[in-house]
């Protein structure tokens, strides 16, 4: 089985824009060919698919990400099956436009996790193929589920008792499934290294049967860990957005991360190293894809992790032993 995960997708404003005249296979740039050649096909949607809302007033808020109803064709193009909802703008515009996504979602049969009506189902496992996925969020306090839709909220504290419940979800998650993702919108939204609350957070979801952390939410990647052959993915970064780009924290460079399994043993990662050009992913190239690499090789070396750069194929593979 090939999983592929993206991190942050966000298809609002500009991109939004961008999309009333392009087709719905531009934001993904010239990356389609690796996305073929996966089985499953995840990422973090960073924004709300509806025509529908108001944008949040409740509590202060700079930016909210919205895009066209129509734009569900996007996600369809790139045949991504699943999407993490646990994020910080996907009650931007309001209960409205969430519960019409959710109803969209669920016509094309693109499973989600980490936000809905109720706890039951922000909490519940979303499931394709066996693999799993559990989603939750640090961000946004005031969108945690409860008489109202929202998301799972849990604070990264593992005293606290939503992460005992985040515990217990991903133990009963695992009985059903061969893999299971833990999706973490977690932490600021800049810095190359995790928060370092996260490093014994995410070691502690593995050892209640996460079979891989998928994190996100800062807008650049870092370092991955592997812990009991297990990879921690502690941010991906960002896939798709129209972020102004700072020149010291490299917002706009990220890979697509494809993890092979063999039954429910990974037995290889790889990565190949994206850029945002034009509101649209590609496929890094010289002299900036070796920067992107040499960049990871050096916050990968932080935890001990190995890893060889694949010239001809293009792709950094994680040593996972």
């Amino acid at each position: 089985m090939k999983i592929l995960l993206v991190g942050d997708v966000m298809l609002g404003r500009l991109v939004n824009e961008v999309l009333k005249h392009e087709p719905p296979g531009y934001p993904w740039g010239d990356t389609s060919a690796i996305f073929k050649k996966a089985d499953l096909r995840i990422c973090n949607l960073e924004c709300v698919i509806s025509d529908k809302g108001q944008p949040w007033t409740i509590t202060p808020k700079i930016f909210h990400f919205r895009t066209d109803y129509k734009n569900i064709a996007v996600l369809k193009k790139a045949q991504i099956n699943m999407v993490s909802l646990a994020n910080n703008h996907v009650l931007d515009y309001e209960e409205e436009a969430l519960l019409d996504m959710l109803e969209t979602l669920d016509r094309n049969n693109i499973e989600y996790a980490g936000a809905g009506i109720s706890f039951v189902e922000a909490s519940s496992v979303a499931v394709s193929d066996k693999i799993g996925m559990i989603a939750f969020t640090d961000n946004e306090p005031e969108w945690e589920i409860g008489d109202q839709p929202g998301v799972f909220y849990v604070p990264i504290d593992l005293e606290d008792k939503r992460a005992k419940v985040l515990i217990h979800q991903i133990k009963e998650a695992k009985k059903d499934v061969d893999f299971l993702i833990v999706s973490a919108h977690w932490g600021p939204n800049w810095g190359y290294r995790p928060q370092p609350g996260h490093l014994p957070f995410a070691k502690a979801l593995i050892d209640a049967g996460g079979d891989l952390i998928f994190g996100h939410s800062c807008h650049v990647f870092q370092g991955i860990e592997i812990y009991n052959s297990k990879p921690i993915l502690y941010s991906t970064g960002n896939f798709i957005d129209d972020y102004a780009v700072d020149e010291v924290e490299r917002n706009d460079q990220s890979f697509i991360f494809l993890v092979e399994t063999e039954g429910r043993k990974i037995v290889r990662l790889k990565l190949y190293p994206t850029v945002i050009r034009n509101m649209q992913a590609c496929l890094a190239k010289e002299p900036e894809l070796k920067e992107i690499v040499f960049k990871m090789i050096e916050l990968c070396d932080e935890f001990g992790t190995k890893t060889i750069w694949h010239d001809k194929d293009r792709y950094l593979e994680i040593q996972i032993r």
